[in-house]
């Protein structure tokens, strides 16, 4: 099973989130199948490429809770 989750990035206390499609059971920072987008927490941006997130989500792959939220405010996912 796909999900749309996140990967950590950037330094110790200054995360850097990626937002990627990965296996259910790869480790949070393993092996990424495509890469979406991004989000910083530290200053409250992010951008995703919205045609490929929406053709993701038409083929099945399930978002986690996060990134749900993440969707949900960036234009009507």
């Amino acid at each position: 099973m796909l999900k749309i989750r996140f990967k950590r990035c950037g330094r110790k206390k200054q995360p850097f989130y990626r937002i990627v499609v990965m296996d259910v059971r790869t480790k949070r920072d393993g092996k990424v199948l495509e890469e979406l987008g991004f989000y910083n927490p530290m200053d409250k941006t992010f951008h995703i490429n919205r045609e490929r997130t929406i053709l993701r989500l038409a083929n099945g792959v399930q978002p986690t809770e996060v990134v749900k939220n993440l969707l949900r405010k960036s234009s009507g996912f």
